[in-house]
């Protein structure tokens, strides 16, 4: 008991202190996709933005991705991101259909949940090391962690990010109307966040991502288990 106290104590100084650290201050920019306003660009990643017939092409170039590897020997923080700032007291929903252009192991496009370089969520739709595409999760605090999930058969998945307030839940969809929960936890980010939308070519020559349908509101799903 007294073990698991020490850890959660641990933890929760961990956090603060990454709550601490300023928000990384990236690129202002104006970037609208079916309604959502982009306005911070992290990487230069208004520069290879294109948004037409209400889709949001952004291209990664070679060895661009986020990752604070744990022993510190593949730490990268150059991927592109495109951020939009969330009121995190209320609740919200950040969702997206994304269509990655897979030609490397680890080319993805990513859902992001942002506050600086050592306090973010990816959730991403990845090309893994047996050339299979997958979701992927990596919560980082301060160090990340890699998770590995369900195998997607198709070229496009939606991704939905909801909160409502005390609970922030991921979720992937074929269709946009049957949701399967992905991972949720407390949701321990401060009063004011962002999320985003990148792509990323960790060890390949650079690739782009598609998205379409994108939405932002200021409600969560009712249903945390189901997804609706």
């Amino acid at each position: 008991m007294k073990k698991t106290l020490f850890s959660l104590l641990i933890i929760s100084f961990i956090m603060l202190s990454c709550n601490n650290i300023p928000v990384t201050k990236g690129e202002g920019c104006s970037i609208v996709v079916t309604g959502v306003e982009f306005t911070k660009s992290l990487n230069d990643a208004k520069a290879t933005a294109v948004v037409e017939n209400d889709r949001l092409i952004l291209v990664s170039n070679a060895k661009r991705d986020n990752f604070n590897d744990p022993d510190g020997k593949l730490s990268n923080s150059t991927a592109p991101v495109l951020l939009a700032r969330v009121d995190n007291t209320a609740p919200f929903t950040f969702s997206a259909k994304v269509t990655p252009t897979f030609k490397d192991t680890y080319d993805a496009g990513a859902l992001y949940v942002y506050l600086n370089p050592k306090l973010w969520f990816k959730y991403a739709f990845e090309r893994d090391e047996r050339q299979r595409t997958r979701i992927v999760t990596v919560r980082t605090i301060e160090t990340s962690d890699d998770n590995n999930h369900d195998v997607i058969d198709s070229a496009s998945v939606y991704m939905k990010i909801s909160s409502d307030v005390k609970t922030i839940a991921f979720y992937y969809s074929p269709d946009k109307e049957n949701w399967q929960l992905v991972r949720l936890f407390r949701n321990d980010y401060p009063d004011e966040i962002w999320v985003g939308l990148s792509s990323q070519s960790p060890i390949g020559n650079g690739t782009s991502v598609t998205f379409e349908e994108c939405s932002l509101t200021q409600s969560s799903v009712s249903d945390f288990r189901m997804g609706n």
